[in-house]
């Protein structure tokens, strides 16, 4: 009964594809008019969006957000007040129906088309609320010019009845039938199967997809309904955040983003700068920059600035490198949070903030300013002027922006210094506002410039 489904469903996609050629060639008109009002709206509603990495990149979630279908709504409430302070695009958490229903973070997928409107697995909305309400955000962040990411699970599947693998002789969990109609899977869709016995990595034992399957290749990224497709075109999404990357090979990535387009950031897991920048490379997409995440930690927690000279993807490649001192998996640096905060928006990298940091944990008046500094101040290259145990001062070089100084001292008293600046017979001051000291650069461009006790201060022309 599957094969045969899945046998008619290959036939109705072939005449919507022969049909849909017809229509497309016809005239210009003829393209036209495939675009209802909802189609067209969204095409107006991304012209005017902030470019990706202009700005902050917003994690607008943590693990085990309130369950109850709220967190939708939640996020709504607030991309306006993101907008204005400098955030540039909001990365959700996937959005579609998982194994656990209401109760799931979303990272054990069932149904990639189920929003939140279908009766299964237990529910009908997701834990963050309805298809309605997920396309009510998605309408609101872009009228505030704001992008938002997609997390997209497309590793591992869970929720799958049992049946018989004729591959490896042993029942499991792959026959997949969701209520949307769309990617029926079974077992010659996850490995192993006839065409690909090996694979990059597993997750937790669940059913790994086999991504060399045409036909899995079809539903991900290649038909028109695809999810890759679907997403972007009928849910609004304008980028895309990839989970557990070291399951599959980079050319996956490569091929999902050359489909679609969009911004596209892969989670590989891994704290070695030069490997993140193979895998950055291999698969044409930015990367979190573990490398910078591990050598914050060390520094910050382990009281030794000096690590803050380590090797960095942002360091190696700054336009693929995504910077974060914390997300829903991972927050280490927690005595010097701010410091590190101030260390990735004045560097090279396109900064992450971490919703609970912002919202709750921090201070957001200095996580604003420091937004300003990032987007307004930070630009060109990087040059460090000094390290010890407990001090460190980097200079941007200036590049469409003015550039800056940042001093971070994680010592219990305050420090001064003298630094050589990009500018001469200049007054500057600090934008944090942490010291009243205005000093006018000599003609050599050195300088004095102080720092408060764990803190930071940041300098630039007045």
């Amino acid at each position: 009964m599957k094969t045969l489904f899945k046998f008619l469903i290959i036939i109705l996609f072939i005449n919507y594809s022969c049909s849909d050629t017809e229509a497309r060639v016809n005239s210009n008109e003829a393209q036209t008019s495939i675009l209802n009002e909802d189609d067209q709206k969204l095409v107006v509603a991304r012209q005017g969006l902030k470019p990706i990495g202009t700005g902050v990149m917003m994690q607008a979630f943590y693990w085990d957000v309130p369950a109850g279908g709220t967190w939708w709504g939640k996020v709504e409430s607030k991309v306006q007040s993101w907008s204005n302070a400098g955030i540039d695009a909001i990365w959700l958490p996937p959005v579609s129906k998982a194994q656990n229903g209401a109760f799931s973070m979303g990272y054990d997928p069932f149904d990639y088309y189920d929003f939140g409107q279908y009766d299964q697995m237990g529910s009908v909305e997701t834990r963050f609320g309805s298809k309605t309400e997920l396309q009510s955000l998605i309408s609101e962040a872009h009228n505030a010019r704001l992008s938002i990411i997609a997390d997209i699970v497309i590793n591992h599947n869970s929720g799958g009845e049992l049946e018989d693998n004729p591959y490896t002789g042993t029942p499991y969990y792959t026959d997949f039938n969701p209520k949307s109609g769309k990617f029926f899977r079974s077992n010659s869709d996850f490995h192993p199967n006839a065409n690909c016995n090996s694979d990059s990595g597993v997750f937790g034992g669940f059913p790994d997809l086999s991504h060399c399957q045409p036909y899995v290749q079809d539903w991900l990224w290649k038909r028109e309904e695809s999810v890759a497709k679907y997403y972007k075109n009928v849910m609004g999404f304008d980028g895309w955040r990839f989970d557990y990357v070291k399951g599959f090979e980079p050319w996956v990535v490569r091929a999902w983003k050359n489909a679609v387009g969009g911004f596209s950031v892969g989670e590989y897991w891994d704290g070695n700068a030069g490997t993140l920048d193979w895998w950055s490379g291999a698969a044409e997409v930015s990367a979190f920059d573990f490398a910078c995440y591990y050598r914050m930690r060390d520094a910050f927690e382990g009281n030794n600035l000096n690590r803050l000279n380590d090797d960095m993807l942002w360091k190696r490649n700054s336009t693929k490198a995504v910077t974060f001192v914390a997300n829903h998996d991972t927050d280490e640096i927690i005595n010097n949070k701010m410091l590190a905060y101030a260390y990735i928006l004045t560097h090279e990298g396109y900064p992450t903030i971490f919703y609970r940091d912002y919202e709750e944990w921090l201070s957001k008046e200095r996580l604003n300013n420091l937004i300003w500094i990032h987007n307004n101040l930070a630009g060109g290259s990087t040059s460090i002027l000094y390290t010890d145990t407990d001090e460190y001062v980097a200079r941007r070089n200036g590049y469409g922006n003015v550039g800056l100084i940042v001093y971070i001292n994680n010592s219990n008293s305050w420090k001064e210094r003298w630094i050589e600046t990009n500018w001469s017979n200049t007054r500057i001051k600090d934008y944090t506002g942490h010291s009243n000291w205005q000093p006018v650069t000599q003609g050599g461009k050195w300088v004095k410039i102080q720092v408060p006790p764990k803190s930071y201060s940041v300098w630039a022309p007045k």
